[in-house]
């Protein structure tokens, strides 16, 4: 059972591993929203997210002879990270299954706390079967990364910490995967005030949860496409799911398009870095019908790898049109790409990228196609330059940008 006095307990033992994580108030989303809007940097935990709580609680629960016997858990990202690091802490030998498709930054950063781990299968479900396998055999405890009561009362240490620090708090918006998060957020939100909402957030394209509530009962989504890997989960706990379905008021899901300015207006305006996962309740805000009120969103979590983030980030300016590319067709003449240059350092244009194909036409001295990709400050000076290629003649096109 999640009882109160467990929440209690799990909070004063949390506190000898978690980095305290103050609400940052959120000028920015505050007024884009007309609400009063603080961040909970969950993603400035040691590990990089909050899953050192549930899994350092869920360690310290276990006797002598658990403990002796070692546990062993599956994992691709953070849970992997947060388990290695406090099985450390408490002595305890850990092992993790990660699925051989793991990045390799993450592997290391899993071992440097001195985690053993075994890389299995392509995908996490390989990785889980083949752990609870090695259970089985070698007699560890297998600590599930949602669906155990343990862990999601570690996880809902976030919520006594934002109920403290912002006692009159009206709505709290929290990732969902598999449901730990939500589970101990909400579980004890209603425990401590009734009428603060928990809303869970979820990725439109792995929305296990919101298909599960709908049905009455845990269900099992066909497949998951979304770029929030860390709540890409085709199943809710069973366990935790009874209080999910008594604690959430609400769920949103949230397009892969909305996480991607996100992540730009976290970095912009709050020199943060937060994964995909933990933009979910950024990209949430808009979706709420409500002003005025007081709104936590939970970052859950910053461990992005680099290459994830430049795609984003490029993807990002595209979609605000910071980058853009149009497509005229000119005269095979000498003077004519000087033409097009002038207008577009005239309107502060940066080229980013010529492409000039001659061979679009049979007939070059009719039309070439130069095909230019390049920076503005947004929308309105996006339509700037292309007005002023129009009213020199140049009929530009603007066409998919390829970077």
């Amino acid at each position: 059972m999640l009882t109160l006095e467990k929440f209690e307990e799990a909070s004063e033992t949390v506190k000898k591993v978690v980095q305290e994580t103050k609400l940052v108030y959120s000028k920015y989303f505050s007024d884009q929203t007309g609400n009063r809007v603080y961040l909970k940097p969950e993603n400035m935990q040691i590990t990089g997210a909050y899953k050192i709580r549930g899994a350092y609680y869920r360690i310290s629960t276990l006797t002598r002879e658990e403990q002796e016997r070692g546990l062993i858990t599956a994992s691709a990202g953070n849970h992997a990270q947060g388990v290695a690091y406090a099985a450390r802490e408490l002595g305890v030998k850990a092992v993790v299954v990660m699925p051989v498709t793991t990045p390799l930054m993450k592997v290391n950063r899993t071992k440097s706390y001195g985690a053993e781990v075994i890389l299995y299968g392509d995908v996490y479900d390989d990785a889980c079967s083949y752990a609870y396998g090695l259970a089985e055999k070698e007699g560890y405890t297998f600590i599930h990364p949602f669906d155990d009561l343990g862990v999601a009362t570690g996880q809902g240490t976030i919520a006594m910490e934002i109920v403290k620090e912002l006692p009159l708090v009206d709505y709290i918006l929290v990732p969902v995967g598999g449901g730990g998060l939500a589970t101990g957020v909400s579980t004890l939100v209603k425990m401590l005030n009734p009428n603060i909402k928990v809303i869970g957030v979820e990725p439109a394209g792995a929305n296990c949860l919101q298909a599960s509530l709908e049905a009455g009962e845990v269900v099992t989504l066909p497949s998951v496409n979304t770029i929030a890997d860390g709540t890409a989960v085709k199943r809710p706990g069973e366990k935790i799911f009874p209080y999910l379905q008594k604690n959430l008021d609400d769920i949103i899901t949230i397009q892969d398009d909305e996480l991607i300015v996100a992540f730009l207006d976290m970095v912009e305006n709050h020199k943060m870095i937060v994964e995909n996962s933990g933009l979910l309740t950024v990209a949430a805000l808009k979706h709420l019908n409500v002003k005025n009120k007081k709104i936590v969103s939970i970052l859950s979590g910053g461990n992005m790898d680099v290459i994830t983030m430049s795609s984003v980030v490029q993807f990002g300016l595209i979609q605000r049109d910071r980058i853009f590319t149009v497509s005229v067709l000119l005269p095979d003449t000498p003077g004519e790409l000087v033409r097009v240059s002038s207008v577009v350092a005239e309107m502060q244009g940066n080229v980013v990228k010529l492409d000039h194909n001659q061979f679009v036409s049979t007939n070059r001295n009719k039309a070439v196609e130069l095909k230019i990709t390049m920076e503005a400050f947004g929308t309105e000076h996006k339509n700037q330059i292309v007005q002023a290629l129009e009213e020199h003649g140049f009929k530009p096109r603007v066409i998919r940008t390829s970077l």
